[in-house]
């Protein structure tokens, strides 16, 4: 604890150059303040000063005040009273203001060293603690950015894995190639709209872009056949949600992509399938996801049609609202202009990878 800076601040010179003469022989530094001006002036302008000794009784200051205000300008200072003012109420209110110690004039050189040295003590474990704690907390804030990071990576792998598999089925299913990724991007763009974000987003492009992994396990011979289907074939393709959901649910990071997958073949007024699902107790992803699908339905080519317009598209959307589609969807999506769509579309046959949409 040698060579500490402490400020002395008393009016009586004795009693100022005697404290000083006791700090100088323990190796300690004593920086004199005249007068409280002085005092508050040196506190103001030197963050060297380790501690304060200060008499509470000074000409023509309050002295409570004054204490009050060093202990606001040398935040994390140590100050102690050292005093002929014997009034227990008076040490109560500096005690209680943050003072260190109150001692009592005359003190002895022995007792004041020992005041000064535990206030010393202190103040150095509170600067170590504040240090250990700010260098804690950056190792925590630098492994949390590592953490982040590598949790990223994981789920860019993630949905390049899932991207291959959407390829797969496209291949599979060469009628609706592109599909899955042309109803991703505006499933995304919908499900922002409606202020969707982070997680949420992912969730939904996720269950958008696999929401017909089930027709894996579609036999070729049903998913493949030229003409009809017939009741039972209807019912083996109907069948798709509820696979893609068994397939999905049993991932951790794809259980809630899952409900989407099983639920985006519902509509609004419960005349869907694969369980009659009504208004809300069809999961909101799945709502949005109805309108995008709709959408890339209506403007896609098909063997047995060719594509209508977007705006086409958008008036048999508008009429489905309330029966095929949630309204409150309906209205977000009658907001965003048809061009948003046909630059989507544009995009994704060109270029862009799905996993980059949800980071836009």
């Amino acid at each position: 604890m040698a060579h500490d800076r402490i400020l002395i601040v008393d009016d009586d010179p004795d009693a100022r150059d005697e404290t000083a003469a006791v700090l100088a022989k323990r190796n300690h530094t004593p920086v004199i303040a005249y007068d409280v001006h002085d005092a508050i002036a040196r506190l103001e302008r030197d963050d060297s000063i380790n501690l304060v000794l200060t008499e509470i009784v000074l000409t023509g200051l309050d002295g409570a005040r004054m204490i009050q205000r060093m202990l606001t300008i040398a935040h994390g200072t140590p100050v102690i009273v050292v005093t002929s003012l014997r009034d227990i109420n008076a040490a109560i209110v500096a005690m209680r203001s943050g003072v260190f110690d109150y001692l009592l004039k005359p003190v002895e050189p022995g007792t004041l060293v020992d005041g000064v040295e535990r206030a010393l003590d202190h103040r150095h474990h509170t600067a170590q603690h504040s240090l250990d704690k700010e260098n804690l907390e950056r190792l925590v804030a630098a492994r949390t950015d590592l953490l982040h990071a590598a949790i990223a990576d994981l789920e860019q792998a993630y949905d390049i894995t899932l991207e291959a598999l959407g390829d797969a089925l496209d291949l599979k299913d060469a009628e609706t190639e592109g599909h899955s990724r042309r109803v991703t991007a505006y499933t995304i763009a919908l499900a922002r709209a409606m202020g969707l974000k982070g997680d949420a987003i992912r969730i939904v492009s996720r269950g958008a872009f696999l929401h017909d992994i089930g027709k894996m396990a579609i036999p070729d011979a049903i998913l493949l056949k030229p003409g009809k289907l017939d009741r039972h074939e209807q019912a083996m393709m109907r069948d798709h949600c509820a696979r893609g959901y068994q397939i999905l649910r049993k991932i951790p990071f794809l259980q809630d992509a899952a409900q989407i997958v099983y639920s985006h073949q519902e509509r609004y007024d419960g005349t869907g399938y694969p369980r009659r699902l009504k208004g809300e107790e069809i999961v909101l992803g799945a709502r949005i996801f109805a309108v995008a699908d709709t959408l890339d339905a209506i403007t896609s080519d098909r063997p047995y049609r060719r594509a209508s317009s977007f705006e086409v598209a958008r008036a048999e959307i508008l009429r489905c609202s309330g029966t095929q589609f949630d309204p409150a969807v309906i209205k977000v999506f009658e907001s965003l202009p048809t061009r948003l769509w046909e630059d989507l579309q544009a995009e994704i046959t060109h270029h862009a990878r799905i996993s980059s949409l949800t980071s836009k």
